[in-house]
């Protein structure tokens, strides 16, 4: 990479695995995103060509609410999350409402599936929650979803830890 936006890229060993069947344009762009993290508008703006290349692209949602949450923007990361899950429940054919989700709703075990994108997001919503201070919320999120995926494939155990520890620390403060 040539051009004078070099000095705002942070260099990364390896691209990074935003998902599966990602067209090459849309790759590039979240590529790019990650690079330029350290530079909050253009990695905001990489990630919104990655979308108005692919509006439909589950994954591109998904990169975009992370950083969006770890720049501190939880409204907005909570606005895309909610976008991500509509969409994966819609492509995947099952019902966006986590509380109405069983185990046997969908295909939660396909790590390439809609089913897990749902699930990394609705974990995301429960960070979203717990950033907010909603420690409630988030223990209902974090109830369906071990009703909705038992064996914890999407590693929702930490926010349950986390969950924990927050709880303990009220208790004792």
């Amino acid at each position: 990479m040539s051009d004078s936006r070099c000095s705002a890229v942070t260099p990364l060993d390896t691209p990074i695995q935003f998902g599966f069947g990602i067209a090459s344009e849309v790759e590039a762009h979240l590529q790019r995103a990650a690079h330029l993290v350290n530079n909050r508008n253009a990695s905001l703006q990489a990630l919104m060509d990655a979308y108005h290349e692919a509006p439909d692209q589950v994954e591109t949602l998904v990169a975009m609410f992370k950083i969006l949450f770890y720049q501190g923007e939880t409204g907005k990361a909570e606005s895309v999350v909610r976008e991500a899950m509509h969409k994966a429940a819609e492509q995947g054919g099952f019902n966006n409402d986590w509380e109405s989700l069983e185990e046997e709703t969908a295909d939660w075990d396909n790590p390439r599936g809609f089913g897990r994108l749902y699930l990394y997001s609705l974990k995301a919503l429960t960070f979203i929650r717990l950033r907010q201070d909603r420690a409630e919320e988030a223990k209902g999120i974090l109830t369906a979803m071990q009703r909705i995926d038992p064996n914890d494939q999407v590693g929702a155990d930490v926010l349950r830890d986390l969950l924990q520890g927050v709880a303990e620390e009220d208790d004792d403060g």
